[in-house]
């Protein structure tokens, strides 16, 4: 048992170093000069630390702009799509109607279809909507997802129904019950899909690179690459964009651990 046990921390280790290893290097050439990222083997420890590279991020980007883009909209994604996907899911999961389950299981259904797919059709509606290149190409298609929907409902299984019943009992409106006791009960849930979603905003390229032309409202992986296809020869010049793009993620999933990992384990139970 023992050697069972430490085998299997040895492997965690050796996998945990291996999955590590190159955010360590990113970090570490985001504070090299221009070519000491290039050498072999890689150096995980600059020869000497530097901020050129991020001096020049701000000489060449607007970075304050593409910060403020990129958290705008993670920010608008998550607490519109949480709105309505609970209010979904609080359908699915506590309201009788016809045909809920036949419907519940045709948007599970739509999961399998790749997002790809159905970019361009919903960009021709935008642009016939007159929304593209505005914020609202990207918020309007997240407002609302079937991952969200079947998430909050699964963890919603697990409110007692007697619950909803004593409170339209005692007179509470269908609104009432689900600001004062829905909402309050899944908050671990909430929390959850909204890390899900705020780094999904975040990190996403394709879609706003698709519905934005304007320079000034571009998200920031969109403005670093852009910056990278001018500058494919300078790695620490990206490396350090790369750090500015994902710290702010990291800082916000370390924030929210604990709920993160209270609502997968909880959302897991079955019906």
């Amino acid at each position: 048992m023992y050697t069972k046990k430490t085998f299997l921390h040895i492997l965690l280790f050796i996998s945990a170093i291996l999955t590590l290893a190159p955010f360590v290097w990113m970090l570490s050439a985001s504070f090299m000069y221009d070519g000491h990222a290039s050498v072999y083997p890689p150096r995980f420890i600059p020869d000497q630390f530097t901020l050129i590279q991020y001096k020049n991020l701000l000489a060449r980007l607007n970075l304050a702009r593409n910060f403020f883009n990129s958290l705008f909209l993670a920010l608008s994604v998550s607490l519109i799509s949480l709105l309505f996907n609970s209010m979904a899911a609080f359908a699915f999961a506590k309201y009788r109607f016809k045909w809920k389950d036949k419907i519940f299981n045709t948007l599970l259904a739509s999961m399998i279809i790749p997002a790809q797919i159905t970019m361009l059709p919903l960009f021709l509606m935008l642009r016939y909507m007159g929304l593209v290149n505005t914020y609202f190409a990207i918020i309007i298609p997240g407002m609302a997802n079937i991952f969200g929907i079947f998430l909050i409902r699964q963890y919603a299984q697990s409110i007692p129904d007697s619950l909803i019943e004593a409170a339209r009992i005692d007179g509470a409106s269908e609104f009432q019950i689900f600001k004062e006791i829905f909402l309050p009960l899944i908050v671990p849930i909430l929390v959850t899909l909204a890390l899900f979603t705020f780094l999904g905003t975040w990190n996403d390229f394709l879609w706003p690179l698709i519905v934005l032309n304007n320079d000034s409202m571009y998200t920031l992986p969109v403005a670093l690459a852009n910056l990278m296809g001018e500058h494919t020869k300078d790695p620490e010049l990206m490396m350090a964009g790369s750090v500015i793009t994902i710290l702010p993620v990291v800082f916000v999933f370390l924030f929210l651990q604990r709920y993160y990992i209270s609502g997968i384990m909880l959302g897991s139970i079955k019906e």
